[in-house]
């Protein structure tokens, strides 16, 4: 228990503090725009590439249809991609599946490596797929737990910032092209309903999670215990 505590806690300061979270929000942004990806990929959209950039916004450009349903998917599955992976990966966690966590995260970098379109989103996938690689292959267990753990809050609980950050920024006009915009545009629905789809979507998938690994090793701790 005190891992899950202790790990929770660390990755609440990075993504609360704004100087951690400027240089981690990154991490967000490759699970975003992978959403994005994958989303087009099943509804059949021709993916024409994904660029990530040091300011850690990124894009991810598509062809097919400008509208329907494919089009409504695509938008819609990058704010809350981080969110629904962090779930996946306290799925994998509280079973204990850490090295099927690692080298699925591994998978699914690689497969983004080619389809980025820049020099910076490059090296950045490079750089944590590098260190996601070097965690797996020499890293003790309880290391590799410790690791997931923190990657697991982080993702949990950093879906949810860029997402207020959003509501934030359509509230002084400054962000007329967001996704929740594109979505207004494509379904008539109004883009602030969307951002709040978005926010339980991934308030949902933070307490399924931390449930999820709360439940897990105090079952194991009581187990143990008796």
């Amino acid at each position: 228990m005190w891992l899950v505590a202790v790990t929770g806690v660390a990755a609440f300061v990075v993504v609360a503090y704004s100087r951690a979270w400027h240089i981690s929000r990154g991490l967000i942004t490759i699970a975003h725009e992978g959403g994005h990806a994958l989303a087009a990929v099943l509804t059949r959209r021709k993916l024409r590439g994904i660029r990530l950039h040091s300011d850690t916004s990124g894009v991810t450009v598509t062809k097919g249809n400008p509208t329907g349903f494919g089009m409504i998917l695509t938008a819609a599955a990058g704010y809350v991609s981080p969110s629904l992976v962090g779930f996946g990966a306290a799925f994998l966690t509280s079973d204990g599946l850490i090295t099927l966590l690692l080298w699925g995260v591994l998978a699914l970098l690689a497969c983004m490596l080619l389809l980025i379109r820049n020099f910076f989103g490059a090296v950045t996938l490079l750089v944590v797929g590098g260190a996601v690689f070097a965690l797996s292959a020499f890293a003790p267990p309880r290391y590799q737990m410790a690791a997931a753990y923190t990657a697991t809050w982080f993702l949990l609980l950093g879906g949810v910032r860029p997402i207020l950050e959003l509501r934030s920024k359509r509230r002084r006009g400054r962000a007329p092209d967001s996704d929740a915009d594109q979505l207004a545009r494509l379904t008539r629905i109004p883009g602030g309903l969307w951002v709040f789809v978005f926010l339980l979507v991934s308030l949902a998938a933070l307490a399924a999670g931390g449930y999820l690994m709360t439940v897990s090793l105090w079952a194991g701790a009581s187990s143990a215990f008796l």
